[in-house]
């Protein structure tokens, strides 16, 4: 599965205007968001950052010219994307499901899963999201979509799991709803209101 995402693979669905799935515009406005909704809830600067199947690390720029500080890092299950940007972009291999085997920092302000939690594998989706509240002492922006959403782009190995199947898995690691893909951990939890809580 790994080997599927290659030069030609980021070509295709990054870059070519015919089939790329979002554009530099539109990372950069996800990337305002998460950032804006973390500080909130923060009451502070974010300044670490961890990105799961942060693909070529595109994040990564666009965070530090939000915050010239913040501190990046990648992780992604991509051999060549690890290969081709890891020392630049601070990308480093590994799987979903791998998370807890990683030598992470003990806590980040920001959590990235953008586009990407519906290629998991089911037995993964546990381990990883385990990880991620453990390590989690702002939000994680957990951009995940449903059956019922119309998705475009690469959806061959996609998991089709419908919207109450991701609000079980968010509970269960203690994930609270704080609105638009934004989720706070058990440390923040106690900060959201109960309108903007999912229902």
């Amino acid at each position: 599965m790994a080997a599927r995402y290659d030069k030609r693979y980021f070509d295709k669905w990054y870059r070519h205007p015919g089939h790329r799935v979002s554009t530099p515009a539109a990372t950069a406005r996800k990337a305002a968001l998460a950032v804006a909704i973390a500080e909130y809830y923060l009451e502070r600067p974010v300044r670490t950052v961890l990105d799961v199947g942060c693909g070529e690390g595109q994040w990564k720029a666009i965070l530090q010219r939000l915050r010239p500080r913040i501190r990046y890092e990648g992780i992604d299950a991509s051999e060549y994307a690890v290969a081709r940007y890891g020392r630049s972009r601070h990308l480093r291999l590994g799987t979903f499901g791998q998370l807890p085997d990683l030598d992470l920092a003990p806590s980040y302000d920001l959590i990235i899963c953008s586009d990407m939690l519906y290629y998991v594998p089911r037995g993964e989706l546990d381990r990883g999201l385990a990880a991620i509240a453990a390590h989690l002492g702002g939000v994680a922006f957990l951009e995940a979509y449903a059956t019922a959403d119309a998705l475009v782009g690469d959806i061959q190995d996609i998991d089709e799991r419908d919207a109450a199947f991701y609000r079980r898995l968010f509970r269960r690691h203690a994930l609270v709803p704080c609105g638009s893909h934004c989720y706070l951990g058990p440390e923040l939890a106690g900060m959201v209101t109960a309108l903007e809580r999912d229902g």
